[in-house]
């Protein structure tokens, strides 16, 4: 198994779980907090920020934090 298909496979399953805060760190340097409203669409990310709803695509990330709440 390649590690980014690995990587996907953990981040939509911590993304199905409603008590696990999910910080995003970006290659771009940005750092996106997601809220408990987010799920998996295909090879993207979506959730909703208070600028509004975000869609980040997978291979945009370069590593993700998980909290439990």
């Amino acid at each position: 198994m390649q590690p980014n298909n690995k990587f996907k496979e953990t981040l939509e399953r911590y993304i199905g779980y409603r008590g696990i805060d999910i910080v995003l760190h970006l290659k771009d340097g940005k750092i996106v907090e997601l809220d408990k409203n987010r799920i998996m669409d295909g090879e993207f990310v979506v959730g909703n920020l208070q600028e509004g709803k975000v869609k980040i695509a997978i291979q945009e990330i370069q590593k993700a934090d998980f909290f439990a709440a």
